[in-house]
């Protein structure tokens, strides 16, 4: 079966700095593909090239096997691109429902009745369902990531990118969040960048390292997580091998 998503050869660089080296990956359905690297290592620029915030200079991404490189961000969202960002958007002064029923209409475009059954479905998969009715303003903040999660998923993505959803969050709040994305995997690829190595192991099935813009290692989460690259990477401790 074909990848679906496929990113050959991207590349991105303002001026001197390169956010994006000649990256290349594939992802299959029901996938996760965690993502780490230390600041500055293009993490969020990878995201951002491809849902199509930035336009990249080089480079083919495939969703679906559809040429997507070229096209506007409302283009690639309809046809199954969803995102979290790491700090909640949600319009303020709507209620939980409202927030979600946005995402279904104009991200999915349902309407009528069907918005409103997939909305509740939604809100009952992120355990807000109980608080439909509250301000998404008024919420805590681990409300406000799982209705950051609940806008991605309400818009029937193929693909859920995350950009860091647990930072900010306690170790309870971590595992009920990590639970929730465990939740929809099966139905959805996710590439998921995120600082909080055991939510990753948790739900990826591989983790790509970058540095620099460069892909320098890809992998089953525990090899990566444990090798030499990873550990000078972020600690700065050489060694004689390299993972």
């Amino acid at each position: 079966m074909a990848p679906l998503l496929r990113v050959s050869g991207l590349s991105k660089r303002f001026g001197e700095i390169v956010v994006a080296d000649k990256v290349s990956f594939e992802l299959a359905r029901g996938e996760c593909l965690g993502v780490i690297g230390p600041n500055g290592a293009g993490k969020s620029s990878l995201l951002n090239l491809i849902v199509g915030l930035l336009t990249a200079d080089g480079g083919s991404i495939m969703l679906d096997d559809k040429e997507i490189t070229g096209l506007p961000p409302h283009r690639r969202a309809r046809m199954g691109l969803g995102r979290a960002f790491q700090i909640p958007q949600p319009f303020p002064h709507l209620s939980v429902y409202e927030n979600a029923l946005v995402a279904a209409s104009y991200g999915a475009g349902l309407y009528g009745e069907a918005a409103s059954t997939w909305t509740m479905e939604v809100l009952q998969r992120t355990g807000l369902d109980a608080k439909a009715d509250k301000l998404a303003g008024a919420l805590p903040l681990i409300d406000r990531k799982r209705l950051e999660f609940a806008k991605a998923l309400a818009s029937k993505p193929k693909l859920i990118l995350l950009d860091e959803i647990a930072a900010g969050l306690t170790e309870p709040e971590v595992e009920r969040l990590v639970a929730i994305i465990k939740s929809v995997k099966a139905d959805h690829a996710m590439i998921w960048i995120e600082h909080i190595p055991h939510a990753l192991r948790a739900v990826s099935d591989r983790i790509l390292v970058l540095d620099f813009g460069r892909k320098v290692l890809e992998g089953p989460p525990a090899d990566v997580m444990d090798s030499a690259v990873v550990r000078e990477i972020y600690m700065g401790l050489k060694a004689d091998g390299v993972a």
